[in-house]
């Protein structure tokens, strides 16, 4: 299990990887495009009362859909606004990794280090509060002895499973319709951007994704789903690393030469890339890219974005063809829609203007998985 490994890195995956991707009464092996036809408008699954199992085996009952919910981290906001049931929020992180959604008046309930604020969150006495799986075990405990009803999402691998949390987020606040719609929205603008690079499929460039300090996602990942999507090969792959994240040998990296090089975006003037990227023929030749990090790293709808950009860059000619396409389906398709979006809070709390955003590169948390890593991966 990568819930310890994910909150060391920086709880990061969300950035923050923080995301529910658990679906309640279903299995977690239920084909996606099958669960889509049984979450239609015209089908029963956002009827209520409903009782809901999460992924630590604990059952909730909701006797009507929830009036206010509380997002716990910044994935599960994310999922909410895409969606359309962002006008149920009462409570979101105020934080880097939610910088593109609409704080509002909402109540922050995690401040700029990730940290749950208890008192905030328990006050405002939401019917729901979503979970996502990189919390520590700690604080769900604690968040149980409020008496809320809380759901704990499980752990996800795929682009599939991101798809299932959108399904559940919907059952479980009664928004079927736009959670269904978003997965539509999704796949539309993944079946274009596969398209486009099918031409390529005998001849992927090779990238190496740079979390820093020699960590990369693994093939054990919805990021790697996210490169091979995009129409690049995953050097982790070719490198047998079959785990969600960990780290690639600098002289490996340097050995595979791979043809591209993708980190995620911060706030730093200067990417602090892994030793012997600087050796590479991607970085001579300038073939380095930047995906924002909010869309890579979490497991919600938005990682289509994150394909977006790698197709944009590897594939100029390919996306240029494709580019009206994916904005129609914007148009016609995607639930929320952006506005302008404001992340300041009326609290003055916990400001975070200026701060980089939480990531597997941070030295702190670098150092932390190093000392942990072991155990992360015993308990898989």
């Amino acid at each position: 299990m990568q819930r310890k490994l994910a909150v060391l890195l920086t709880i990061t995956l969300v950035t923050s990887g923080f995301a529910p991707l658990a679906a309640a009464d279903v299995s977690a092996e239920a084909d996606p495009n099958e669960r889509l036809g049984a979450t239609s408008a015209t089908d029963a699954q956002c009827e209520f009362p409903a009782e809901f199992t999460d992924a630590t085996g604990e059952t909730i009952s909701l006797e009507q859909a929830p009036e206010s919910v509380v997002a716990l981290q910044p994935s599960d906001a994310q999922t909410m606004f895409e969606i359309g049931a962002e006008d149920r929020l009462t409570g979101m992180p105020d934080t880097p990794a939610t910088a593109d959604l609409e704080m509002g008046d909402r109540t922050a309930v995690m401040n700029a280090e990730y940290e749950v604020r208890y008192e905030q969150l328990v006050a405002l006495d939401p019917d729901l509060v979503l979970v996502a799986n990189a919390t520590l075990d700690e604080d769900i405990a604690k968040l149980r002895e409020t008496g809320l009803d809380i759901y704990v999402f499980g752990e996800g691998n795929s682009i599939e499973d991101v798809q299932e949390n959108v399904l559940t987020t919907g059952e479980l606040v009664g928004e079927c319709d736009g959670a269904v719609q978003t997965v539509e929205w999704m796949d539309e603008r993944i079946d274009l951007l596969e398209n486009a690079t099918a031409d390529d499929a005998e001849d992927r460039p090779l990238a190496f994704y740079d979390m820093r300090k020699g960590y990369t996602t693994g093939t054990n990942s919805f990021q790697h789903e996210v490169l091979t999507t995009a129409g690049v090969e995953n050097i982790a792959e070719r490198v047998g690393l079959e785990i969600s994240w960990g780290e690639i040998d600098p002289e490996r990296i340097v050995a595979e030469d791979p043809d591209w090089i993708i980190h995620p975006t911060g706030s730093e003037d200067e990417y602090p890339f892994t030793s012997g990227v600087e050796n590479t023929t991607a970085y001579a030749e300038g073939n380095v890219m930047a995906v924002d990090d909010n869309a890579m790293s979490q497991p919600a709808p938005r990682v289509v974005f994150a394909i977006e950009e790698i197709v944009q860059n590897v594939y100029p000619d390919a996306y240029a063809e494709i580019e009206a396409d994916l904005t129609e389906v914007d148009e016609e398709q995607r639930v929320y829609d952006p506005g302008e979006a404001s992340n300041s809070s009326d609290d003055g709390d916990d400001s975070t203007a200026g701060e980089p955003i939480p990531g597997f590169g941070v030295p702190i948390a670098v150092a932390a998985i190093l000392a942990a890593s072991a155990f992360a991966l015993r308990r898989r």
